[in-house]
């Protein structure tokens, strides 16, 4: 029997589920919020602050909205998910719709500060007191000394190239495309399947491995592996894929051999960052806190602050070093990642995903991780601080 009967045959069998998961991927393809929260005048606001010798923080401007919240809401509240046959698979809907209405507040209130700090905090949570304890741990590490690797002097243009290259090694292809909007040196976007490089970004070799592992190696896998799934709910995200997701992603940096402790410290400043919005840290006194106090470049702490203020408060990026602890500890104690990249996937939901897959509306993924199959790091302080995490 081929995929499309397959298909065709579990549609029959189960027609009001396939009906909801349609009509909630129609929704959702207007709320894709990492496109609403980067702000458009990053550039011109980050010369102004540099210029106000660090004291005025900037004053950022955001995309407008595309459809109409209320509207939206119901529409999503609407879903007779009561007709699910499955108990499980039912409660799991339920969630999924809760998530993506949480996130059309969060781009709702973009812009109006506490507002949309507090929806930020219903969808990506706080750092735990583990998680801070965690990042001062790799912050007492000395810097290792900068490598030739580390030398920023590549171009967009090289990094396209760097790319194009790298994914050879995946049996999908790969769209590329320039921004000015994009708080990352480079970002997946998945509506589009496309790589979004920033137009006026430096890169080093190590950066261009690192990207390429992480974007291209996990974000733009598990955003292929979706496509291929009955369901749509695998493109869209599960609720709270963002651990899962991120923390594969830097994972597959580590096991390329392209992680470094500089890009573990900036996990950790970030979890700093999303600490100091708890603390009632305005923009400025984030950044001093992470340039002044921890030394850290400017550029390079103006972006980790940008990151976690855009929007109001935005506490995703807290999120990148315990999915970095829960993927490790899971290859430490020898559990396969197949089932994490089937999509936007959370571990969550893992018995979920296991109780669809029985009943055939989970496919086992079309493409692996190149990384995962043997482990490249080199570095025993990584090791050593990974084995170490609380």
């Amino acid at each position: 029997m081929s995929k499309e009967e397959v298909l065709k045959e579990k549609r029959l069998q189960y027609p009001q589920l396939f009906k909801i998961d349609a009509n909630l991927d129609q929704l959702v393809k207007k709320i894709e919020l990492i496109s609403y929260v980067n702000p458009l005048n990053i550039e011109t606001e980050k010369q102004r602050f540099f210029a106000s010798k660090y004291v005025e923080s900037p004053v950022f401007k955001y995309r407008k909205l595309q459809f109409d919240p209320y509207k939206l809401h119901q529409l999503f509240f609407s879903q007779q998910i009561d007709r699910i046959k499955d108990e499980q698979i039912r409660d799991f809907y339920q969630d999924v719709i809760y998530f993506y209405a949480n996130m059309i507040q969060c781009i709702e209130t973009i812009g109006q500060g506490k507002k949309f700090f507090y929806n930020s905090l219903s969808t990506y949570g706080t750092p735990t007191k583990k998680d801070v304890q965690n990042a001062k741990f790799i912050l007492h590490f000395s810097d290792e000394p900068l490598s030739e690797d580390m030398e920023k002097k590549y171009s967009p243009e090289d990094a396209r190239l760097f790319f194009e290259n790298f994914v050879e090694q995946y049996n999908f292809p790969l769209n590329i495309a320039y921004s000015t909007s994009i708080a990352a040196d480079a970002m997946v976007q998945n509506s589009s399947q496309s790589l979004l490089i920033k137009k006026n970004a430096v890169f080093s070799k190590n950066q261009l491995l690192t990207l390429a592992n992480h974007e291209i190696g996990v974000h733009l896998v598990t955003t292929y592996n979706a496509m291929l799934q009955p369901l749509k709910v695998f493109s869209n995200g599960l609720p709270r894929n963002v651990e899962t997701q991120e923390g594969l992603a830097v994972f597959s940096e580590y096991m390329s051999g392209a992680l470094t402790l500089k890009r573990l410290k900036e996990l950790a400043y970030r979890v700093l960052a999303s600490d100091s919005l708890i603390k009632g840290y305005s923009f400025a006194d984030t950044f001093d806190m992470i340039h002044s106090k921890y030394k850290l470049n400017r550029d390079d702490a103006f972006t980790i602050t940008l990151r976690a203020h855009r929007g109001g408060g935005f506490t995703k990026d807290r999120l990148y070093l315990s999915g970095l602890r829960k993927i490790h500890k899971r290859y430490k104690s020898g559990l396969s990642m197949d089932t994490l990249l089937t999509g936007k996937v959370s571990l969550e939901y893992e018995s979920t995903m296991l109780r669809m897959k029985e009943l055939g509306l989970v496919l086992q993924p079309a493409h692996g991780n190149i990384a995962y199959k043997k482990n490249m790091n080199k570095n025993e302080t990584l090791d050593f601080i990974l084995n170490n995490l609380k």
